[in-house]
């Protein structure tokens, strides 16, 4: 049965491409050119070395200035590029073509529980279990038999917006509504096939799942059993219940899918006086009103203080075997984790590059002890709980160095309190702190370059950088005030297993029409902000997601940039191209592509995000009716299919 409804692009969901449009005409304002404002130029490009391991028409781009690069004799960029906009739908470069798929709140496809989405909001929480969840983040296609047509998805869900949850918001709070929020974040695992140039969820599947924040995970490696994770549910400290505030993701050489706990701590509800551990981690009384301790006192951290320390891991799902239960791999260390991006050394170890999507926190690396070995997870099983976790230290003269968090190395001694491997796992941060690691600008999704093996990741704003009482600014971080992010790259010394790299920033966003000289930038190309997903096609293109918050969007350094898009990137010249444009206060995420890069996955989340994140049910549509384009309709996350209505490779 077909995901989407039988018109692939509702009104108002998707239309051609004429530069900006907005609902005043103060607002139709044409990009400025130019390179002025350039605060740090490029370092030269670093040697590199083999990485292992519904439709609608868009026309011609206008008001566009052309990127001042040179060109290349083997061009990454044939598309041209598309205007900022304020749009509430999709805009793509002409000659593309775009499906939407796969909404909030549409059945994954479990055999016997189907359940239709109901527009005002009144379905079930048992119904939600078989639905896709809220607010679709990671995303990754697993081919069934290497096809480009048929196989799996498996899609993060990471928080919900409980105004449109239910029919009334939060007017009144239940156990079924704690039930239904608690089904409505984890992770989608669904199968879908291309028939006649579209793509739809098979239905039933004997893949399709649904994870949740109640669906049991056990945990491994050196924290698991330990003293700080066991709960009175669970005296031995070995099960949890749940996943959930999952982003980012990665995949296993082995084929498996890591999903990535991140603002976790908001579900807590603290004690009167939180302990040192958990101020550190963000607990405290108030923040986004999330109720869930009413109904599950595990939330109550003054009651239950370890089940705190259960979440922030990342998490490993086996796609094709629903009956598996998610492990949690605690050897890659505690976060608030954004993505978790393997990569397999000459001698076959792997490597996971990691995130920890906060302001000041850090940068990590796992290196297992043992190599992979051929048989799937069934032959890995524990290779992700053996190995060194370090984290990363940049620099001022552009060299850098891996720390490793090992206990009773330096200061991560008993003495300083660390009994053990496991408690500096689990007090990743206060280890790190310990040992000097770099306090970056918020460090989110993490990719490498299939080509060179530089690695890249996208450190997208910190606004508290440089301000009384903060962090300075410093080499990788080099702008007070930082509104607009910036993406940093690095090359190991030798192999991903290196102790040492070199490093640069491959761009600081921002616009060249901006007043402040912090918030210019040095983008070759179309001015973008909050650098968020980024994804290296298998070409070597660098596909970069941008998340600036529902509150910036139109105003101050941001006025001139429309809603969140999807821009490519040729690195080896640096310039930059918007291929896409989002819906009204939507996050751009999850990109990935089939093998043959004639499909592109991008994820929409939250369409009309309210500044709060919590909507009013009484006015849904305030901000964005997509996908629907209906008046009144509440906005839902989904996914757009994008590709080349002349059937080519995405982006040449």
């Amino acid at each position: 049965m077909p995901s989407a409804p039988t018109d692939p692009h509702p009104a108002g969901s998707i239309r051609p491409e004429s530069g900006w449009t907005g609902p005043s005409a103060q607002r139709r304002i044409v990009l400025r050119g130019g390179l002025s404002g350039v605060i740090a130029a490029l370092f030269a490009p670093m040697s590199g070395c083999a990485v292992s391991a519904g439709e609608a028409v868009s026309g011609t781009a206008s008001g566009v200035r052309p990127s001042a690069v040179a060109a290349s004799a083997d061009p990454q960029l044939g598309f041209r590029p598309v205007a900022a906009t304020d749009f509430d739908g999709i805009t793509l470069p002409e000659g593309y073509v775009a499906q939407i798929a796969f909404p909030w709140g549409d059945p994954v496809g479990i055999a016997g529980a189907m359940p239709a989405w109901k527009e005002d909001a009144s379905n079930t929480a048992a119904e939600q279990t078989t639905q896709f969840g809220m607010h679709h983040d990671g995303m990754h296609y697993f081919p069934i038999d290497s096809s480009n047509t048929h196989g799996l998805l498996a899609i993060n869900h990471e928080y919900t917006d409980e105004g449109l949850l239910h029919a009334d918001g939060m007017k009144t709070w239940s156990a079924e509504k704690t039930a239904k929020s608690m089904a409505a974040v984890g992770v989608s695992v669904i199968e879908v096939v291309q028939r006649d140039g579209q793509w739809e969820a098979v239905r039933p599947s004997r893949y399709a799942r649904r994870v949740t924040a109640r669906t049991p995970t056990v945990l491994a490696g050196p924290a698991a059993g330990h003293a700080l994770m066991r709960t009175a549910a669970d005296p031995i400290g070995q099960q949890v219940l749940g996943t959930f505030a999952n982003c980012a993701h990665g995949v296993t050489p082995w084929g498996t899918y890591l999903t990535c706990e991140e603002n976790w701590a908001l579900y807590f509800r603290a004690p009167a006086k939180s302990d040192p551990h958990q101020a550190r981690w963000g607990l405290r009384r108030g923040g986004p009103d999330i109720r869930w301790y009413l109904d599950d006192e595990r939330f109550d951290a003054a009651r239950h203080p370890n089940e705190f320390n259960r979440f922030g891991w990342v998490v490993e799902i086996d796609p094709f075997d629903p009956t598996m239960t998610p492990i949690k791999r605690t050897a890659l260390g505690r976060a608030a984790r954004e993505c978790a991006r393997t990569v397999q050394t000459r001698e076959g170890r792997v490597a996971v590059y990691m995130g920890e999507d906060a302001r000041f926190e850090y940068l990590y690396k796992f290196v297992s002890r043992d190599r992979v070995r051929p048989g799937g997870l069934a032959a890995n099983r524990d290779l992700l709980d053996h190995g060194t976790l370090y984290v990363a230290r940049f620099n001022d003269d552009g060299s850098g160095d891996w720390l490793p968090l090992v206990w009773g190395r330096g200061p991560l001694t008993t003495e300083r309190g660390f009994a053990d491997q496991g408690e500096v796992l689990i007090k990743a941060r206060q280890a790190s702190d310990a040992l000097g690691g770099t306090k970056m600008d918020r460090p989110e999704w993490i990719t490498v370059d299939p080509r060179t093996g530089e690695v890249y990741c996208s450190l997208s704003n910190n606004t508290r950088r440089g301000a009384k009482g903060q962090p300075a600014v410093d080499a990788a971080n080099p702008r007070a005030n930082n509104t607009m992010g910036q993406i940093i790259r690095w090359k190991e010394a030798d192999d991903f297993d290196s102790l040492s790299f070199r490093w640069n920033h491959f761009v600081l966003a921002g616009d060249p029409g901006n007043e402040r000289a912090e918030a210019k930038g040095s983008v070759r190309g179309d001015a973008f902000g909050s650098p968020d997903g980024l994804y290296f096609d298998s070409r070597g293109t660098l596909w970069i997601q941008t998340d600036a918050a529902a509150s910036s969007l139109g105003k101050g350094d941001y006025a001139r940039l429309g809603n969140n898009m999807l821009l490519a990137a040729d690195v080896r010249t640096g310039e930059i191209r918007r291929f896409l444009v989002g819906p009204r206060h939507c996050e751009i995420t999850g990109v990935v592509c089939t093998s043959d890069l004639r499909t592109m996955f991008v994820n929409i989340q939250h369409p009309g995000e309210t500044p709060s994140e919590i909507s009013d049910p009484d006015n849904p549509s305030r901000y964005s009716t997509w996908p629907s384009g209906r008046d009144g309709a509440r906005p839902r996350s989904a996914t757009v299919i994008v590709r080349r209505r002349d059937g080519g490779v995405i982006g040449l």
